[in-house]
C-alpha cells in the first residue's frame, strides 16, 4: 500500500513543478514511509510514497519497463500476480520483468494488451493506479471493482488533470474534485490537451453489479462456501514483512482471525499470528477478542482507550480520514488508535473483517427485508457504496500510520461468489444474521471458533469498542455546537449542510483541515438506520423516526436497543 499522485496535461515541464509535486506527495507520506520517487515526463509526473510489504529490495516505484518509455506508479496488491506473470510469459516470453513487485505485472499487461486490458485479464486485487507510455503519448487510470484503495480525480482552471490517492494532493490546485468511481478506468493523453480529460469508462461489468433486476439463484453448498473463503484468505497472505490480524471479537473479525491462522501455521510459521484489538474499559469487543485469542493460540495485543483519548484525536482522524460522515468518523476513531499502537508493535500489514456485513446481509436492519429479492438489491447497493464508507475507513485509519490493511471478504473471486448466491439462504427471519455464514464454519469435530463467539450477535464497532464511545460524541457535540448554529447551519455550509450537531461538529473540523467547496462535495450524505442506505428506510415505519447509524437503532432486534 503506498500514496501516489499524478499531473497530466501541464503547459509545459519545470523545475518548479517538480518541487510542487513533490512537495504535495509528502503532504501523503504517512501512506508510504518507506520510500519515494518521482518521474517526469515532458508534461506529466508521477509522484510515489511507498509501504514496501512486497519486492522489499527491487520493487520502489514509479516501476519502468526495460527501455524506460513507460512508468507506472500504483497503491494496492495484485493478488493473483503470479497467475498472471505465468499466462504472460506462455503468450510472449520476450517480456522482461525488472522488479520483484506484485505490481509490475500491470505494466506488461498494459504493454501487451493495450489500455483496455483491465476488460480482457482477470485481475484480482486492491489497487489503484496511473501509468504513462511516453512513446504514445498515453496515460491509464484506474481502481478497483469495489474500491477498497482510495482515488481522486481533480480538475485545475489551467486544463491540468490531478490524481491522488488523498484530497491532500488536490485541494491547492484543483477547482474541482471527484471520487474516482471504483471498477472503471480512463485513458487520455498528456501532450495532446485536447484529450487530457476524458471519461472514465467501466469495466468492471458482472451482472449482479451491473443489471439492478438481476436477482441471483445459484443454491447455497456450505461446504464450497466455507472453501472459496478459506482459499480468499490464503491469497492475501502474499507478505514479506511481519503481518497479524485485527480482532474485534465479533463474528467477521473472529472468523478471519481463525483461517488466518490456520493458513499462517501450514504456512510453515512456528511463531505464533499477532492478533490486534481495542476499547474502552470493559467493552464487548475486549472481552469477545481476548476468548478468540485463546481459543486459537495467538499472541494477542489487547489496548484500551478513554473517551478523552478519543475526543483528543478527532481532529486528526478527520484530517486523515477526509470525511465528517458521523459513521465512519464514529469507527474510525478507535481504528486510528489502534494502527498506531500496531505500528509500534513491527507490524506492517494486518488482515480485517470488512465487506462480510454488505455481502452477507450482517448488518441488523436486514432482519427487517420484506423478500430476498429486496435483500439483494440492498446488499448490491451497499457494496456499490463501500468505497465511500467502509473501505475508506480502513484504508485510511491504517494508512495514517504506515499499516496496510487487507480485507478477504473482499476478494473478488469470493466477492463474485457470495453475490451470486440465492439470497434467499440470506434472509434472517427468525435467525441469527449471517446464519449462512455462522453454519458454514460451525465445524463441530475442528471448531473455528468457541461457540458464543460463532453465534455472537452483530455490534458495530464504533458500538462494540463500548457504547459509552457513541453517547459521547453526542455529548461533545452538544456542548460545543449551540442551536443558533444549527439553525444557521445551511448559510454556513450550503454543500452537505450537518443535520445533527454531532454532524455539525466534525464538518465544523473538516472545514478547517479542508476548506475548499470542492473538497466537502466528495463526502457522502444521506439518512440511513444502522448503516441502511437511504432505500431501505422504507423497510420498516420505525426506521424513519429513529434515523442513527448506530446498531442500536434498530428496535427489537438489538439486545440493547434504544427505546423509542
Amino acid at each position: 500500500m503506498c500514496g501516489i499522485l499524478a499531473l497530466f496535461g501541464a503547459e509545459n515541464s519545470s523545475d518548479d513543478l517538480r518541487s510542487e509535486l513533490l512537495s504535495l506527495s509528502k503532504l501523503m507520506r504517512h501512506r508510504g514511509p518507506d520510500w519515494n520517487g518521482i518521474t517526469c515526463f515532458r508534461n506529466c509526473y508521477l509522484a510515489h510514497e511507498r509501504l514496501a510489504i512486497n519486492g522489499l529490495l527491487s520493487g520502489a516505484q514509479p516501476i519502468t519497463n526495460i527501455s524506460g518509455d513507460t512508468a507506472l506508479s500504483v497503491n494496492g496488491e495484485i493478488y493473483n500476480h503470479i497467475e498472471l506473470r505465468d499466462q504472460l510469459l506462455k503468450e510472449n516470453p520476450n517480456v522482461v520483468f525488472t522488479t520483484d513487485s506484485d505490481c509490475e505485472i500491470l505494466l506488461h499487461l498494459y504493454k501487451n494488451y493495450g489500455p483496455d486490458f483491465l476488460t480482457k485479464s482477470y485481475v484480482n486485487g486492491m489497487y489503484s493506479f496511473v501509468l504513462y507510455d511516453s512513446a504514445n503519448d498515453v496515460y491509464m487510470v484506474a481502481r478497483d471493482p469495489v474500491g477498497i484503495i482510495p482515488l481522486y480525480i481533480g480538475y485545475s482552471s489551467d486544463g491540468t488533470v490531478w490524481y491522488s490517492s488523498e484530497l491532500k494532493g488536490l485541494q491547492k490546485n484543483c477547482d474541482h474534485i471527484d471520487l474516482f468511481p471504483p471498477g472503471h478506468y480512463v485513458v487520455g493523453k498528456s501532450l495532446d490537451r485536447s484529450k487530457v480529460n476524458p471519461e472514465p469508462k467501466q469495466f468492471y461489468k458482472d451482472e449482479w453489479y451491473n443489471n439492478p433486476e438481476f436477482i441471483p439463484s445459484k443454491p447455497l453448498d456450505l461446504v464450497e462456501f466455507r472453501e472459496k473463503f478459506e482459499a480468499a484468505v490464503r491469497r492475501h497472505l502474499l507478505a514479506e514483512v511481519p503481518y497479524g490480524v485485527l480482532l474485534s471479537g465479533g463474528l467477521d473479525s473472529s472468523l478471519v482471525a481463525s483461517v488466518c491462522n490456520r493458513e499462517y501455521h501450514k504456512m510453515g510459521n512456528h511463531d505464533k499470528l499477532r492478533s490486534f484489538c481495542i476499547g474502552l474499559k470493559g467493552s464487548p469487543d475486549l472481552a469477545a477478542a481476548e476468548k478468540v485469542a485463546q481459543f486459537l493460540g495467538t499472541k494477542h495485543f489487547s489496548f484500551e482507550f478513554t473517551v478523552q483519548q478519543g475526543l483528543d484525536v478527532i481532529s486528526d482522524v478527520i484530517y486523515h480520514l477526509e470525511t465528517f460522515d458521523v459513521t465512519t468518523v464514529r469507527a474510525s476513531t478507535p481504528m486510528f488508535m489502534l494502527s498506531r499502537r500496531i505500528k509500534a508493535t513491527g507490524n506492517k500489514m494486518v488482515l480485517s473483517g470488512e465487506g462480510s456485513d454488505e455481502i452477507m446481509a450482517g448488518y441488523l436492519y436486514f432482519h427487517k427485508a420484506p423478500n430476498p429479492a429486496e435483500l439483494h438489491k440492498e446488499t448490491v447497493r451497499k457494496v456499490r457504496d463501500l468505497h465511500k464508507y467502509d473501505c475508506l475507513r480502513a484504508n485510511k485509519s491504517t494508512m495514517a500510520w504506515g499499516l496496510e490493511a487487507r480485507v478477504p471478504f473482499l476478494d473478488r473471486e469470493f466477492l463474485e461468489y457470495a453475490m451470486t448466491l440465492d439470497p434467499a439462504c440470506k434472509m434472517s427471519g427468525n435467525r441469527m444474521e449471517k446464519y449462512v455464514l455462522r453454519e458454514a464454519f460451525d465445524d463441530k469435530e475442528n471448531p473455528y471458533l468457541p461457540k458464543e463467539v460463532l453465534w455472537r450477535q452483530k455490534e458495530q464497532f464504533s458500538d462494540g469498542v463500548g457504547y459509552s464511545w457513541i453517547d459521547h460524541l453526542k455529548l461533545e457535540a452538544e456542548k460545543n455546537v449551540t442551536d443558533l448554529q444549527m439553525k444557521f447551519a445551511s448559510s454556513r455550509f450550503p454543500v452537505s449542510t450537518p443535520r445533527t450537531k454531532e454532524e455539525y461538529m466534525y464538518r465544523d473540523i473538516f472545514s478547517k483541515h479542508f476548506p475548499s467547496p470542492a473538497a466537502a462535495a466528495t463526502v457522502p450524505q444521506g439518512k440511513s438506520v444502522a448503516c441502511s442506505t437511504p432505500a431501505a428506510l422504507a423497510w420498516d415505519e420505525s426506521f424513519s423516526r429513529n434515523a442513527d447509524p448506530s446498531g442500536r437503532a434498530v428496535t427489537g432486534v438489538h439486545v440493547d436497543a434504544y427505546k423509542e
